[in-house]
C-alpha cells in the first residue's frame, strides 16, 4: 500500500496493511539512519517486524494514534520483537490498553490487553526523529484520545483513524462524537498546507488539499 516518500526530504516510511481490518500500520525512518518508529500494531505484524529487521532498523517508539483494538493488538508481540520499546499515546486513552471495553476487543468476542503506555502524546508535543521534527496535534472525534503526527519538513501527516480519503472515522463507538471530529478536522488537520500527504488508519493517502475541497463528511 504506502510507499516511501517521493520528496527530497530524507524521512521514509512503509505502509502495512495488517489484520482483518486491515489496518494500515506504518514504520518511519530517516534515510541513512537506524533508528525508527513503528506507528500502531494491529493483528498480525509479523510482516511489519520481518521489514524491520531486513532494513536493520532499530525501533526506539511505538507511537499509537488512538487505541482501539486494531491500532494495538499487536503490540505484545512487537514487545516482544523489541525488548524495552516504549508504547506512546494520548493521556486520555491511557487507561485503554488495560481494558478490552475501552479499546472495544470486548464487543468483538476477544477481549485483547497490551502492554504500556510508558509515555505520552499531547498537543503541542514537538518529536524528533533523526533530522526531522514532528508536532502531535489532538484529534479527538473518533476517539477521545485520538492523534495526528505532522512533519512539515516532509509534508506528511499520519492522521490515524480521524481522517479517510473520501471520508472520516466512525462516530457511533462510545467516546465517539461525529461534532468533536468535524472540529478537530476543520481547526487541525485542515490547516496544514493542501499539499500536506495525509496517512490514514484504513484505505489510500490523500492530501489535506484534496479533502477540504471535495471530503464529503466535513468541507473545508
Amino acid at each position: 500500500m504506502a510507499t516511501n516518500n517521493p520528496t527530497t526530504s530524507p524521512v521514509r516510511f512503509r505502509g502495512f496493511a495488517l489484520g482483518p481490518f486491515e489496518t494500515n500500520c506504518y514504520v518511519v525512518w530517516t534515510e541513512g539512519a537506524r533508528d525508527c518508529w513503528v506507528v500502531d500494531a494491529s493483528f498480525e505484524p509479523d510482516p511489519l517486524l520481518a521489514f524491520v529487521r531486513s532494513e536493520g532498523l532499530d525501533p526506539v517508539a511505538l507511537l499509537l494514534t488512538h487505541a482501539h483494538v486494531d491500532h494495538i493488538a499487536g503490540i505484545g508481540e512487537v514487545r516482544r520483537a523489541f525488548p524495552g520499546l516504549p508504547v506512546l499515546l494520548h493521556p486520555a486513552e491511557a487507561g485503554w490498553l488495560s481494558d478490552p471495553m475501552l479499546n472495544l476487543s470486548e464487543a468483538m468476542g476477544q477481549p485483547i490487553t497490551a502492554p504500556g503506555p510508558d509515555g505520552t502524546l499531547e498537543a503541542g508535543q514537538t518529536l524528533t526523529l533523526g533530522p526531522s521534527t514532528w508536532r502531535v496535534f489532538h484529534t479527538p472525534g473518533h476517539s477521545p484520545g485520538g492523534v495526528t503526527l505532522w512533519c512539515e519538513g516532509a509534508g506528511l501527516a499520519l492522521v490515524g483513524d480521524a481522517l479517510f480519503a473520501g471520508s472520516i472515522g466512525r462516530t457511533d463507538f462510545p467516546g465517539s462524537s461525529f461534532e468533536t471530529l468535524a472540529e478537530s478536522i476543520r481547526t487541525q488537520l485542515y490547516t496544514l498546507p493542501d499539499e500536506t500527504r495525509a496517512l490514514p488508519g484504513h484505505g489510500p493517502a490523500t492530501t489535506i488539499g484534496r479533502e477540504k475541497r471535495s471530503n464529503p463528511f466535513v468541507r473545508g
